[in-house]
């Protein structure tokens, strides 16, 4: 289904430039000043005087080839602008991933194995907090307090090189990962104490088998399907949560040139990055769904398994 969905966005993606209010050729000129001669040389070199469908299939036959048109702000290939972009919002959203992931699975699990002291408690208390808070909330707060206050971190610019861009992007990636932790907190923690009340552990333990071993070996392995299931929608929040933290940290990422690009009615862009985002949530569901097996075997699309 990724390959039909994929064509179906693409061809939304497409009719964004008719969508728009007003002539396409005003939309793709920009506030640019223009005369009649302009004008026909931007429809022929759009084919907006073809039928919609035979123009449909001529962008999207570029856009195959890696072309995505050019930018009507800053006169140059889409793609260029994109590519120049795209290794902040990466790195961003990599160290936000791995925050969200690795330190949600561990207090989901610490929560589960303490449940009913105060550490549960506590760690119910910051999941709440998390998803109450918006990340550029959390942002705003963090860059005041981290940043303009304490000066622990940087407060604006993307930094160069890996340790100075971690650096950099460290109260970005953290503002990020707060909001939608909590998801995984919850998640992780409900699937450990459904695990830990199953009959098999009970055996297990009748067995002489160490608390650790059954722990990492069945219990975290086990409830790591449902972790697994709404990893997909997380990372995908996450990328969609990078447009409002890169604005509210000045980060010149891929949220920030979407922003701009939409207050500047610049469609060509609009269209490249719409698309780009799009692609990378069909490539994240469709990778979940091949991890489910890699999890457990026992999972078979269209069949079970005795």
């Amino acid at each position: 289904m990724a390959v039909p969905l994929l064509l179906i966005i693409s061809f939304g993606v497409f009719a964004l430039v008719h969508i728009a209010p007003g002539d396409p050729v005003r939309s793709l000129l920009g506030a640019r000043a223009s005369d009649p001669a302009t004008l026909a040389a931007i429809r022929e070199h759009y084919h907006l005087d073809d039928p919609f469908l035979i123009q449909y299939f001529k962008w999207l036959s570029k856009v195959v080839q890696g072309d995505l048109g050019v930018s009507i702000l800053g006169n140059r290939a889409v793609t260029s602008t994109i590519a120049d972009r795209l290794g902040v919002t990466i790195f961003l959203s990599l160290m936000s991933a791995v925050l969200v992931l690795g330190l949600g699975v561990v207090l989901g699990a610490v929560g589960a194995f303490r449940r009913g002291t105060r550490l549960d408690r506590a760690v119910v208390m910051f999941g709440v907090f998390g998803i109450s808070s918006p990340a550029f909330v959390t942002g705003i707060f963090l860059l005041y307090f981290f940043g303009a206050l304490l000066h622990w971190f940087p407060i604006f610019g993307p930094g160069t090189g890996f340790l100075n861009r971690a650096w950099h992007l460290t109260l970005p990636a953290l503002a990020l990962a707060i909001s939608v932790m909590a998801i995984v907190i919850k998640i992780t923690r409900a699937a450990m104490i459904e695990e830990l009340d199953r009959d098999y552990v009970t055996f297990a333990r009748a067995r002489g088998l160490s608390s650790r071993r059954i722990t990492f070996a069945y219990v975290l392995r086990n409830a790591l399907i449902p972790v697994v299931t709404a990893a997909g929608l997380i990372v995908v929040g996450i990328v969609s949560g990078a447009i409002y933290v890169e604005v509210t940290f000045s980060l010149p990422g891929l949220g920030a040139l979407t922003i701009d690009a939409v207050q500047k009615r610049d469609i060509p862009t609009i269209q490249g990055t719409t698309l780009l985002f799009s692609v990378f949530v069909v490539l994240v569901n469709l990778a979940t769904d091949v991890i489910y097996m890699l999890i457990d075997p026992r999972i078979r699309f269209g069949r079970v398994e005795s």
